[in-house]
């Protein structure tokens, strides 16, 4: 039975995503786990890989395509499998066709081409599927040709009655910058609009509308940003957490010495062995894994009218991107030594910047840390990240003067302020505010957690 190759969904509340590129071709070989398409969610573009071994076929969206999760998009034949062998579909006949037959048959899926005549295809503004092939695999050369073909060709239509004729790609880009394709003009062939068309037009073109355009109400004026589709999506999750789940705020603060010296003595010794060094964020991740495990209630999910109490600990981190926000997880954080964890934190940040994230790396979480120590902000609230039931929000290390003893003895010591969103619907007051003395007691004795 050939194997289906499903849109894949990255979490809950996703519910389609853009095929960005193809690489590979209908009829190409493929192994399980290799990387096939690029696909674009509201939150990150991802790889997503082969099912299985095979010949990739019966691929039935091309790029530009919004698809719905948990659609198939394309199958992959096994050993001695036929495309007779899909669900739904039978041997194809051999009736003899006109002429034009071979054009139709590429109306109802992408045209067997090589990933060379793909990306020829995407740079000449061609569709592939309108390439008559020379032999039985279109090639750079056939799409050349077809393009110098259009060039003679007398101009046609650039669209549809009321569409513009544009590129994947360059629809894309408009979409996200909040441009309307209608005010560019296309360079490539027949006018079509390309995505160098969005990104600079050319001079000669009226200019578009900016995607910060200038508006002005009475006396007042103003710059207006239009949402990107990843902004949006994460206006629609905050709005929904808030509207949805019941917060409660819990804070306290905790003395970070002992923490900071133990840091210190681990980065020394990094440094002679030439190890990457520890940051204070793995170490708080390392402190939140031990606590959650004294404190399930916080590591869980609320699924209808059940309560899920998660065996693993997954600590997202948040990460801030120039187009919003990601939130990279650390899988089974209770059980990696604290220099894994550090190490994991400063690729995961690292790719989610590159937007080179598998998907496997931003699903999966149960609780989230949110830092916003570097920017000197002393104490904040997040909002929950759903289906988690909480997050803890980190602030600034403040130097404050502090009793010390039962002697009323003060000193100045490094403190840090974490304050607690919890959902009420699962956490009470008491069951957030033991779980948060666990943490104090982790940072304040790093050795209570060996």
């Amino acid at each position: 039975m050939p194997t289906e190759f499903i849109m894949p969904k990255v979490d809950m509340d996703q519910e389609k995503a853009t095929i960005i590129s193809w690489n590979k071709a209908e009829g190409d070989e493929v192994k399980q786990d290799e990387t096939v398409l690029v696909v674009e969610t509201d939150k990150v573009a991802i790889d997503v890989t082969a099912p299985a071994t095979g010949k990739l076929v019966d691929i039935r969206f091309k790029e530009g395509d919004v698809v719905p999760v948990a659609t198939v998009i394309a199958y992959v034949l096994g050993k001695g499998e036929t495309l007779a062998d899909i669900p739904g579909r039978a041997a194809a006949p051999a009736a003899s066709k006109p002429a034009e037959a071979p054009k139709a048959e590429a109306a109802k899926g992408p045209t067997a081409a090589s990933p060379v005549a793909i990306r020829a295809a995407q740079e000449l503004g061609v569709n592939i599927n309108d390439v008559p092939a020379s032999s039985g695999r279109i090639s750079r050369e056939d799409v050349e040709q077809y393009a110098e073909s259009l060039k003679a060709a007398p101009q046609q239509p650039q669209a549809e009655a009321g569409k513009v004729a544009a590129t994947p790609a360059a629809r894309r880009l408009a979409r996200e910058a909040g441009i309307a394709l209608e005010t560019l003009t296309g360079s490539g062939p027949h006018g079509r609009v390309q995505a160098q068309d969005v990104v600079a037009p050319a001079p000669t073109a009226a200019r578009p509308a900016a995607a910060v355009a200038a508006v002005s109400t009475g006396e007042r004026q103003a710059k207006v940003v239009p949402l990107t589709s990843m902004r949006q999506k994460i206006a629609d999750r905050l709005q929904a957490s808030f509207r949805d789940i019941p917060h409660i705020y819990l804070t306290v603060e905790a003395d970070v010495t002992r923490l900071e010296d133990a840091r210190k003595r681990l980065n020394e010794i990094a440094t002679r062995q030439g190890n990457s060094k520890v940051s204070l964020t793995a170490m708080l991740v390392k402190v939140i894994a031990w606590a959650l495990e004294r404190n399930p209630y916080l590591n869980a999910s609320l699924v209808g009218q059940n309560i899920h109490l998660w065996e693993d600990i997954n600590v997202g981190v948040a990460t801030a991107l120039d187009e919003g926000l990601i939130v990279p997880v650390v899988h089974s954080a209770n059980k990696l030594p604290l220099r894994q964890i550090s190490e994991s934190i400063t690729n995961l940040s690292k790719r989610a910047r590159e937007g080179k994230l598998a998907l496997s790396e931003i699903k999966g979480g149960t609780f989230t840390l949110t830092n916003l120590g570097m920017f000197d902000i002393p104490q904040f609230n997040a909002v929950i990240n759903p289906p988690e039931c909480a997050i803890l929000a980190a602030g600034s290390v403040v130097r404050k003067p502090v009793v010390v003893d039962e002697f009323n003895s003060i000193e100045v010591r490094p403190i840090i302020s974490l304050t607690l969103s919890a959902d009420h619907r699962i956490v009470d007051g008491v069951v957030a505010a033991r779980f948060l003395n666990d943490l104090v007691e982790g940072i304040e004795s790093p050795e209570t957690m060996l």
